[in-house]
């Protein structure tokens, strides 16, 4: 059972380039859960209880992100924030096997792998989630970023998981559609 201490949601719209050149509007959405790490100060093979809080956790922080976009899910990413009482791998149990699924089901699919992070960190510890195209994992456009950080958390004992979405890649892109040839 997992110890949901608070979520949190932090929308962006994003409507010129960082030196203020206008753009279509772009929305992106991350969902961030702050729970217990039930395996918090020691080792253990078994990784199963935190592969279940991933799937457990997903599909409503997923479907709550989503809904908060001004447009239809393009790219996404998720991240986890370990606690210093925690393991890198505790983190990575999180947000690999089961939160995968929930995520693409929200977003009404995705073929391309989901970019992710994870590292420990104390509370206030910000961590880049980075996000790719849910389709294409050659779309060098919506290859992007969100910075995020949650002033109390993460506490020695806990876990930040996040995930993002966004309705479009980078403001105004210019580096390409794909791999150099030669």
């Amino acid at each position: 059972m997992v110890q949901l201490r608070k979520k949190m949601f932090i929308k962006e719209i994003i409507t010129t380039d960082q030196l203020g050149q206008p753009c279509d509007p772009i929305s992106r959405v991350a969902a961030l859960a702050v729970f217990m790490n039930p395996l918090a100060g020691r080792f253990s093979d078994d990784l199963s209880e935190l592969f279940e809080i991933g799937a457990l956790l997903g599909p409503d922080l997923a479907s709550e992100a989503i809904s908060q976009l001004d447009g239809a899910p393009v790219s996404y990413g998720k991240a986890a924030i370990i606690g210093v009482n925690g393991d890198l791998e505790q983190g990575g149990a999180v947000i690999h096997p089961k939160l995968g699924a929930p995520m693409r089901a929200a977003a009404g699919g995705g073929e391309a792998v989901i970019p992710s992070n994870a590292k420990l960190g104390a509370p206030g510890c910000a961590i880049d989630l980075p996000l790719g195209h849910r389709d294409n994992p050659w779309s060098f456009n919506h290859f992007d970023t969100m910075t995020l950080n949650i002033p109390d958390a993460p506490k020695p004992d806990e876990i930040v998981l996040c995930l993002a979405y966004a309705d479009g890649g980078r403001p105004i892109p210019r580096c390409g559609k794909g791999p150099v040839k030669s």
